[in-house]
This record gives structure tokens, sequence and C-alpha cells, in this order.
């Protein structure tokens, strides 16, 4: 399947209708980081976010998320 970007907060939360694969995921922290920077956020705005407390992800799953999110960062520059 082809995920194409989401543009809006709205579009992400529909990906949640949509079985979970790697594209998927892949889809959604473009996504983000699209959302994001069209804000004026910075990716250090944007992990520090990523890294603040919640009950869906523990620290050291946070961690590699905030890891895998600058990655996809820099190769959006």
């Amino acid at each position: 399947m082809h995920y194409p970007i989401p543009d809006s907060p709205q579009e992400i939360s529909a990906l949640r209708q949509k079985p979970v694969s790697e594209e998927l995921v892949a889809a959604a922290i473009a996504g983000v980081i699209k959302i994001v920077r069209a804000q004026g956020q910075s990716l250090e705005q944007l992990t520090a976010q990523v890294l603040a407390d919640d009950s869906l992800l523990d620290l050291e799953q946070r961690r590699w998320l905030s890891d895998l999110v600058a990655q996809a960062w820099d190769s959006f520059s």
C-alpha cells in the first residue's frame, strides 16, 4: 500500500483506521515532521515532545522513536 504524507493532524489521526505497517509508520512520522516544520518548530522541540513521559511508550521506546524522528528530520532537510 502507498500512504501519502499527511498534511494535517486530522489526516494523521485518520491513519489509525489503517492496518499498522512500516509504510504507515513512516508516513505518520513524515507527516508529523511536515506539520511541525510548517508550524516553525525545531527538531529540538519535536524531540522534547517525543521524549515527554506518556502512558503509551516506555522511556527506551521514546528514545528509540526520538532517534528515528531525528534521522527522518535530517533526510527531509
